[in-house]
């Protein structure tokens, strides 16, 4: 019997063991898609305590802790931290078989050098010496992100964002790794959100324009996306519960831009074509800068009313949709292909019965002499976990070329959740040595080798272009 979790977790042949130990294991992280706050960067922030560092926004665990019954005031309320972390090791046990209960003792060992199984007897003893750790200078932001090596970190940022600290990195040489912004402009696409008009006018303010028109709306974005490309941003990200697509005119779009200026009713219909042109107008800026367009499709957000306007989003109520997406995210990239505008993009969704729909669509706008223009993104949120990453990696290779994914990524707001990319390349490591095995493919390590730490590392340095800090 394998020891829990010990130096071959997850790794169940030899070639498995040899591709992780001497591939994989060492290759930098590109952290393409996180939501980390880049101020906690500059200011290495240090953590007061565990909780602080695991609970503190996470809602993964939150609603694991809702699931078992763990009352909301040791979730979100007003208990003390000592309390809240109590509360967590009670869950953990209870959480077997969901990824957080393999991260949560991923970080025990990577960080802390803890390997005893968390829960109610070993909680005190760990919660002294994670603090005590943490109080240390060695476990500050920036150690934590340099013991990961990781060596790029694209943040997620509103177009109204200054970026000051994205900024202030950038000219920092004490510190070796890339900080930049994403741009997600997503308050600009939601028309009909009761907020847009407040957005605008912050729009207005950063821009130090005036939006009296949809024109106008346009050239104040382009300024920001130019504003977001001097800073070093090379990837946008959109979140779309649906995939928008009507065919309309700008002289359309503008009537209708100008009736949410008035307070007017925005119907479904007029929405979709305001959000389609929209969106088309981002892409076609995003391909005259050589920028990454992710596409982050059918989230059912926001569930649950009454704990929403308690708490507001992200907290851990949102759900998978089933929109269907094929027919008009088709008919959104085509419209871009025609004008040559489509930029590099990545296609997820959260319903993992679309990875088949993604994957053959991304099939479809390949070209232009770039090596996986159009990608099957990582397995995302409530799929990141060992079955949804085999899922995804399995479609890919069945339809697509696995050879060209670009990797995994956090999509988190933790500084610790790094090891998410130690538990992607075990998996993927164990798949590539099952086939091994079984001969589905050669026992060529030179070709299986260089296979693993491309996805791992190269591909995605290739793709996004962004090139390393130099100190």
């Amino acid at each position: 019997m394998k020891r829990f979790m010990d130096e071959n977790f997850l790794l169940t042949n030899t070639t498995a063991e040899n591709l992780y130990h001497n591939y994989a294991k060492d290759m930098p992280i590109i952290d393409y898609h996180c939501h980390i706050n880049p101020k906690e960067i500059y200011e290495n922030k240090q953590f007061k305590n565990i909780t602080e560092a695991w609970l503190y926004g996470d809602h993964y665990k939150w609603r694991a802790m809702r699931a078992v019954g763990i009352d909301e005031k040791y979730i979100t309320g007003d208990s003390n931290d000592y309390d809240k972390f109590m509360a967590w090791a009670k869950t953990v046990p209870l959480s077997l078989g969901n990824p957080i209960y393999h991260w949560n003792h991923l970080e025990l060992q990577r960080y802390f050098g803890i390997y005893d199984v968390l829960n109610e007897k070993t909680a005190p003893f760990i919660w002294e010496k994670t603090n005590s750790l943490l109080s240390s200078e060695g476990l500050r932001v920036r150690d934590i992100i340099k013991k990961s090596n990781v060596k790029i970190i694209c943040t997620t940022d509103d177009p109204t964002d200054s970026l000051e600290y994205h900024i202030k990195l950038k000219e920092d040489k004490s510190f070796d790794v890339n900080v930049l912004p994403a741009f997600r402009p997503d308050k600009a696409l939601e028309i009909n959100n009761k907020g847009f008009l407040q957005w605008v006018k912050k729009l207005e303010q950063i821009s130090q324009s005036v939006i009296k028109d949809y024109n106008k709306f346009l050239i104040a974005l382009e300024s920001r996306i130019n504003f977001f490309n001097s800073v070093g941003c090379k990837v946008s990200d959109h979140a779309l519960d649906y995939v928008p697509y009507a065919e309309t005119s700008i002289e359309e779009v503008s009537l209708i831009f100008s009736k949410a200026l008035n307070g007017e009713t925005i119907s479904f219909e007029e929405e979709t074509k305001y959000k389609t042109y929209t969106l088309r107008f981002f892409a076609k800026q995003y391909a005259k800068l050589n920028w990454v367009m992710q596409l982050h499709i059918n989230a059912f957000r926001n569930n649950n009313k009454r704990m929403f306007d308690k708490m507001g989003p992200d907290t851990g109520f949102d759900s998978i949709n089933d929109n269907n997406i094929a027919s008009p995210l088709s008919k959104l990239l085509d419209s871009l292909e025609i004008d040559n505008s489509l930029p590099k993009t990545i296609l997820y969704s959260l319903n993992p019965k679309d990875n088949y729909v993604l994957a053959t669509i991304a099939g479809s706008f390949q070209g232009n002499g770039i090596f996986g223009k159009v990608q099957l993104g990582a397995a995302w949120w409530y799929n990141d976990n060992m079955y949804g990453m085999l899922d995804q990696m399995k479609t890919l290779a069945n339809v697509g070329t696995l050879s060209t994914f670009i990797g995994m990524l956090t999509d988190s707001r933790s500084f610790l959740s790094y090891t998410r990319h130690e538990y992607f390349r075990r998996i993927l490591c164990n798949m590539l040595g099952e086939w091994v095995e079984n001969g589905i493919v050669p026992n060529d390590m030179e070709l299986i080798g260089k296979m693993v730490e491309n996805i791992s590392y190269y591909n995605a340095f290739n793709y996004f272009e962004m090139g390393l800090k130099q100190i």
